[in-house]
């Protein structure tokens, strides 16, 4: 078909080809002087052209990554076409007169000299905005530069907030600056680029002592909050400040009476992408040197504008290529969990079963398991890992091989989680890998359940003779936090009719449109209403149960269920 990707070799020589006419084009018109053209669009259309030709060339060869390359090319020359729209629209336009034949310009050549040299004092006058202009250029320019050296290295945003801190702290004589960034994730504005003497305005802590190398590296690694702290509070007003008395200011903290110490004048200006604060570029005079002026806010100001959108730039081009790599991680880490998922369920004489496997979208956390290990035993796992990546899908499959090595041995439930928790816990895994799991030996002989369990998945136990159903298990350490975790075990007779049944939390922590949890109740009236169903059809209706309670509600975690009756 025309549009499937496999044909995406021809649009992009297609857009080669036509940036090459258009370069062609400029030149020619640049050569004739009917327009002008600016170099700027020639960088721009060739950079475009070039990455359309690398990425059709890598289409064409089955090397992949080929749109990466374009997407960087069609980032790069959109990324120098802005800062210079923008000084065209900052900066006083200059008149474009009308296209006319040669022969007319000869005429008026004469008498346009003769301004020109009547005029010579105005124009004198007019070449410093001209200045501007060339040196704004330049600066937007060498940010273009390295923000597309930022793109493929690995701290190329820490090397670009460096280079936008020194750039404005040379332009307006700063003696010391500083680049902050906002977490969205976590209400905190962080210092990511720090030069110079800055007096801190921020309290220090009260046990650090006075001397400016550790003054200095406290805050080159400090973190504020986004409120009572002037860091914080430019970041949340949006407005540039320039503050010649902070003995004024109730936001300036002075923290001592050392020279090094005292505040002298700081230029705050909040980094903005369109009406959204992405950081604060703050810079500061000592005490002894002259304040900042009008001009030298405005200035940085300026180039702070033209440092944001490079910024902007490198980081939703980065959070394109971590959202790729996280869509490749869990690819990887989904094709390892379906390994681990059981295909098929083994017979079991005098046992049915019934299960429900209802995954989120992208990688499931929950797993089970049903292990026929020996004569006089069958363990069933029903287990819940915190977290979707490739660290969870690791402590599933560690999980999943020492269960199944561990149970074919005489010990107890409650030893086997002890064994598998202290494996887990061993290894250098973050306690944000854990996992919740309960192990079910069955003796098929004695007719007796021998239950342990890790965290909180919970084991239910119906009685067919009382007619009653209740939780046989209780809370625990979860698996891999403490590997000195205990874990007991619980007997229990099983007779004809009995039922077991355990489950992970998202079943009975699905919502419906109104905000409001599955119950509990409802799932252990269906077992109890239903105890003379098959362990499938139990199961069947607890799912129709939930997926009626939850409508047209999305689902927010896994959900698995296992049914066993005797």
């Amino acid at each position: 078909m025309i549009l499937d990707d496999k044909f995406a070799y021809i649009p992009l020589f297609a857009v080669s080809v036509i940036c090459a006419f258009l370069f062609v084009l400029f030149l020619l018109i640049r050569k004739k002087k009917t327009a002008r053209v600016s170099f700027i669009a020639l960088l721009s259309d060739l950079i475009l052209g070039a990455g359309s030709l690398i990425a059709a060339v890598k289409e064409i060869t089955g090397e992949g990554n080929s749109f990466v390359y374009f997407a960087v090319a069609a980032s790069i020359a959109a990324l120098i076409l802005i800062p210079y729209c923008i000084i065209l629209y900052t900066f006083e336009p200059k008149k474009i007169e009308k296209l006319v034949p040669h022969y007319v310009n000869v005429a008026e050549e004469k008498s346009y000299a003769q301004a020109l040299q009547q005029t010579s004092l105005q124009q004198q006058k007019t070449i410093q905005p001209d200045e501007n202009e060339s040196r704004a250029l330049e600066i937007s320019y060498s940010f273009a530069e390295k923000a597309s050296e930022a793109f493929s290295e690995k701290n190329g945003m820490n090397a670009l907030l460096d280079y936008v801190n020194k750039t404005i702290r040379e332009e307006i004589n700063a003696d010391g600056g500083a680049i902050l960034m906002i977490d969205d994730f976590e209400d905190v504005i962080t210092v990511r680029s720090f030069d110079g003497d800055f007096p801190p305005p921020y309290k220090l802590p009260s046990d650090m002592p006075h001397k400016p190398i550790r003054i200095a590296t406290n805050f080159k690694f400090a973190s504020f909050p986004l409120r009572e702290n002037i860091f914080g509070e430019i970041a949340t007003a949006g407005k540039p400040e320039l503050i010649t008395k902070p003995e004024n200011d109730a936001r300036i903290y002075q923290n001592g009476p050392e020279e090094f110490l005292e505040c002298g004048s700081y230029i705050m200006i909040p980094i903005k992408i369109q009406d959204s604060v992405i950081g604060v570029a703050a810079f500061a005079r000592t005490k002894q040197n002259p304040v900042f002026t009008e001009e030298n806010l405005k200035t940085a100001s300026m180039i702070t504008d033209f440092a944001a959108t490079s910024i902007k730039s490198v980081v939703s081009v980065k959070d394109i290529i971590e959202h790729n790599d996280l869509i490749k991680e869990a690819e990887i880490a989904s094709k390892i969990q379906e390994m681990l998922h059981p295909a098929k369920l083994p017979a079991l004489p005098g046992i049915q079963l019934g299960t429900i496997w209802n995954p989120e979208e992208g990688v499931c956390g929950d797993y089970y398991d049903v292990i026929v290990s020996r004569r006089d035993r069958v363990s069933f796992v029903m287990s819940d890992v915190a977290g979707k990546g490739i660290n969870s899908v690791i402590v599933m499959s560690m999980l999943h091989a020492m269960i199944r090595l561990v149970v074919n041995t005489k010990k107890t439930a409650g030893t086997i989680l002890e064994w598998v928790n202290h494996g887990i816990a061993a290894e250098s895994f973050s306690t944000d890998h854990f996992a919740s799991c309960a192990l079910i030996n069955y003796d098929p002989i004695k007719k007796v359940a021998e239950i342990a369990t890790g965290g909180t998945t919970p084991v239910f136990y119906y009685s067919k003779e009382k007619n009653e159903i209740k939780q046989i298990s209780t809370p625990s350490e979860p698996i891999g936090v403490d590997k000195e975790s205990q874990y007991k075990d619980i007997l229990q007779d099983i007779k004809t009719g009995d039922i077991l049944i355990t489950y992970t939390d998202g079943l009975v922590e699905a919502l419906n449109e109104q905000g409001t949890q599955y119950p509990k109740e409802s799932l252990l009236k269906i077992v109890s209403s239903n105890a003379n169903s098959t362990g499938k059809d139990i199961a069947n209706l607890v799912k129709s149960d939930i997926k009626k309670f939850i409508g047209n509600s999305s689902l927010h975690d896994d959900q698995s269920l296992l049914v066993i009756k005797f």
